[in-house]
Order: C-alpha cells, then structure tokens, then sequence
C-alpha cells in the first residue's frame, strides 16, 4: 500500500459520476439489450474515467463502481439465495432519528417504499442458502480496471466491495435461524469476491456505512447499544477478511447519501476506537463537512496503531460548494501534525455517483471541480510539509 514519503498522495472513496452515455444502456437493459453491447460500453466507460483521475492527478484510483447499479443493491445480483419480493424497500430515513426531529424535510423521503419497485429499490429476501454466484461480473469488472490502469500508468489502483453487514442489513431474512447465521453465511460468500480482487493485484476497500448509521436509524438504542452491536459487526468483517494480508485492505465508512440536516450522526469518538479493530491498513472516513469538520482533534487522544493509516475526507459529497485548494491544504495539515505526514491519505467523505439511475446529489461537472480542488490543495499540504 503507498505511503505518503515524499509528498501526500490522493485517492477516494470509489463511487463516480457515470457518463451519460454508460447510464442510457443500463437503463435499456431492463429492455434486454444485448450483453455485449453493454459490456463494450462500460469497458469504454471505464477507460474514460481512469483516464479522468489520472489525468487530474489522482494518485490511487478505481473503475468508479461503474457496473454497480447501487452500493446497497450490487450484492443482490452476486449472492445467490437472494429472491426480490416484488415491493420497494421503505426509505433509508423512514422512522430515522433525522426524520423524526425534520418530518417536513424528510417527508418526501418516508414515502419512497410506495415509489414502484426497481433494481435500486426493489426489497430483497433471503429464501435460501447464501452463496457467491457473481464470479462473471466481478471478473469483467478486474479485467476493465486492469486494462484501463496499465494503459495510464495507475500508481496504485483500489476496488470498493460491500460489507457483510450492509448486505443483512438491506434484506429481508426467512431462510437462516438467526441474524449471526445470516451474517456468517454472508461473509463466506463475500469472502470469495475479496479474495479475487486482491489476488488480482488490487487493494481492496470494505464499504460499510451501515456500522455508524446504525445509531440514527433506531432511535430507540442507545449510544452504548450500537458500540456493542457495532463490535459484534467488526469481529464479522474481520472474519470475512481472513486469509487477506492487512496491506491490501483499507476500511470506509461513513454517512451515507443524506444531504440533510444530520443533527444525529455518530459521533466519531463513540466509533472510531472500535473501527481500529478491523484488520485493515488504511481508514477512511467523513471529515470535509461542517457536522464533522471538528473531529480531527479525536487523534490527540486517540492513538493510531503503528504501521495504520488514515484517509480523512477533505471534500464532501454533502454540498455543491467546491472546496477551496487552501482549505483542503488546512484540513490536511491539521492531520499531518497530529498522527504525522507519511501516515496520511487525503480523500473524499463518501461516493458521488451511487445510483446509477438517479439523478446524482452533486452535478458531475461540479464532483470533478472538487476532485481537482483535493489534488490542488494536497499540492500545497505537501510543499508546506516537506519543507
């Protein structure tokens, strides 16, 4: 895994804006439009925004999800014992701490399990046993990735994979006994994708957002609960990664999409020591928006283990505003000075493309202004700190 020697590298969380031209044919393939066709166009999609990265000065890159219809919904077409119950899922937010305290703002939101079903909403079930049948699209996926990152010269080149507990965590369960069987069948299966991506040379990078927004969405548990609930989830997630090395992995999570008010969010001194325990490298996590800007100082306490390093987001996906190149330098010094240079990433709070058939948060000519306001800023960060 890079390190930071000789200047502060850059890198993301994974998910990008897809081009128009990618988002039209996976639209038409609910109208059964011939595979090779699709697989040529996300091919050249793939291509285009590795090409893009790199070009802006990206220094660890992916395929931007490309072939991932949603981050929540991927699973669902690799894991076999999975059936669609026909309806749509009940918002993310429904019954939220956030929808309760802001009922107005989010009451579009709560009616969004009456929208007709589609493969991004589609509620899922557990009918039988769990198994990783998606071995063709994750191989399509590596082999994109490693074309288009030998073709531009890749400094180093990640690929973002669910966490076990994000998959329970999005289905229905009428097949296993329990919520640990369920979860343990999910981390064998997930097990297999794991391997392959780093056997393919890539660094692979665990997604699991569900691990801190667990506390917003049961407003009826406490903080002490979710830490409880978020350890037992920690000991799954190292348990999916055994047989890994430590240096192909880095860990993120966060948020969400919710541009919102998120007067709820957990707080990172109530889940960032129990985060440390994952068997990973690199952490990343939200630090680029005015609900968390702050936490930065936690690492005057909380000591990172040798050999670890930290990705801190240091743009948003939780505003169109692009970050000033200056402030991004601020934000990344700030670290620097408290868990030193070599041990710092710098990095984006969470995925600006997650849907593919959604209309994106963030305008992608406006994601791309920020992407090259964190290499702009990292660039100052790094002359300040190197001399």
């Amino acid at each position: 895994m890079l390190r930071s020697t000789e200047h502060l590298i850059t890198t993301h969380v994974g998910s990008l804006p897809r081009p128009p031209y990618l988002i039209k044919i996976m639209a038409s393939q609910d109208k059964n439009i011939d595979d090779s066709t699709y697989c040529n166009t996300l091919a050249e999609a793939v291509d285009d925004v590795v090409h893009k990265q790199i070009d802006i000065g990206v220094d660890i890159i992916d395929d931007g999800e490309f072939s991932k219809r949603g981050f929540a919904v991927y699973a669902n077409e690799r894991l076999g014992g999975l059936e669609a119950t026909g309806k749509s899922r009940a918002s993310p937010w429904a019954q939220s701490r956030e929808a309760n305290s802001f009922p107005e703002f989010y009451a579009t939101e709560q009616l969004a399990g009456k929208r007709p079903p589609t493969p991004n909403t589609m509620q899922m079930v557990c009918s039988g046993p769990i198994k990783y049948i998606g071995h063709q699209q994750l191989n399509r996926d590596i082999e994109n990735l490693k074309k288009a990152a030998k073709k531009y010269g890749a400094k180093e080149v990640f690929m973002p994979a669910i966490s076990p507990s994000d998959v329970v965590g999005n289905q229905l369960n009428n097949y296993y006994t329990s919520e640990d069987e369920f979860l343990t069948a999910v981390a064998d299966a997930l097990n297999e994708e794991y391997k392959t991506i780093v056997d393919a040379g890539f660094l692979l990078q665990i997604d699991d957002p569900r691990l801190i927004n667990y506390y917003v969405k049961n407003p009826k548990l406490s903080v002490a609960d979710c830490r409880k609930w978020a350890a037992q989830q920690v000991e799954i997630i190292n348990y999916s990664l055994r047989g890994i090395p430590e240096d192909s992995i880095r860990y993120h999570t966060c948020y969400g999409i919710n541009m919102g008010p998120r007067v709820h969010d957990m707080e990172m001194k109530d889940y960032m020591d129990i985060v440390l325990n994952i068997k990973a490298t690199a952490y990343s996590f939200e630090n680029a928006n005015p609900r968390h800007e702050h936490e930065w100082t936690l690492w005057k306490e909380l000591k990172l283990p040798d050999g670890k390093l930290l990705i801190p987001g240091v743009i948003t996906h939780s505003s169109v505003l692009v970050e000033h190149p200056e402030l991004v330098c601020q934000r990344l010094i700030r670290f620097a000075n408290v868990i030193g240079r070599e041990n710092l990433i710098a990095g984006s709070d969470c995925g600006f493309g997650t849907q593919a058939l959604a209309k994106p948060e963030i305008h992608p000519s406006i994601v791309w202004a920020k992407f090259q306001a964190m290499v702009d800023g990292t660039k100052l960060a790094s002359s300040y700190l190197w001399n």
